[in-house]
């Protein structure tokens, strides 16, 4: 399997910020850590093992970036307010920094596809609703999609506007949310055991459909809990049976 390991100053982030790709060919899939992990999260916890036969065929390119969570919502040391700009930062670095370096991997007709599990469900979630020009699509694993439920009590605009559970619903930005619905991969998938919260899912799915927006909301049993085996056997079914 074909790994490189890039790097460059984000702008957005005024720090390194380092990313991994995995393949040559196939959509990109842009995966976001989970809580305060890193860009290596993924291959680390066997992931990319799992993935390896999609890559090797040419069926998707795997892209793993840094998070800085730890640099915001995780941070106790911050205000409020400063998590909630660091968030906006990270968006504007994926949007105009990232997304540009997946392109000039592959073309600009390449279909971006975010993921993540845990609270890169969030992020992946949020990514692409906020940008769903740039972003094509989808597969959010053990989520939950209202914001507040890391910001510890804190809450202004910028939170507003980054939490898919407070925004969606209140979207009429009829342009946008006719890209939104133009998605063919909006994928939210749960399990049902310990740590996982599916009613969380099935909230948010509620919502996309208020919007006319189409979704899959898949709830797996209580064997499924918050943790890799979980994720390590939801992704690659969604590629063998989605894409």
């Amino acid at each position: 399997m074909k790994r490189e390991l890039n790097s460059w100053f984000s702008p957005a982030l005024q720090k390194e910020m380092p990313i991994v790709s995995y393949g040559d060919y196939g959509f990109s899939l842009l995966l976001v850590p989970t809580a305060a992990a890193d860009y290596l999260e993924y291959e680390r916890f066997q992931l990319m093992d799992i993935l390896a036969p999609y890559i090797n065929s040419g069926k998707v390119r795997v892209f793993s970036i840094n998070s800085i969570n730890n640099e915001s919502w995780l941070n106790n040391d911050m205000l409020g307010e400063h998590k909630a700009i660091r968030h906006n930062q990270f968006n504007e670095y994926v949007y105009n920094e990232v997304v540009p370096f997946i392109r000039n991997a592959t073309s600009f007709e390449t279909p971006i596809i975010t993921s993540g599990a845990s609270f890169g469900a969030l992020h992946s979630m949020n990514l692409f609703l906020k940008r769903p020009d740039l972003i094509n699509g989808v597969i959010s694993m053990s989520g939950v999609y209202d914001l507040t439920d890391y910001t510890k009590g804190y809450f202004d605009e910028q939170v507003y506007f980054n939490s898919p559970m407070h925004h969606l619903p209140n979207l009429t930005d009829h342009h946008m949310l006719e890209q939104i619905r133009k998605s063919q991969h909006i994928h939210i998938l749960t399990g049902s055991g310990d740590y996982e919260d599916p009613n969380a899912s099935r909230a948010f799915a509620g919502a996309l459909y208020n919007k006319g927006v189409n979704y899959e909301l898949d709830v797996w049993s209580e064997e499924w809990k918050h943790d890799w085996p979980t994720w390590r056997a939801m992704l690659p079914h969604y590629l063998e049976t989605r894409f």
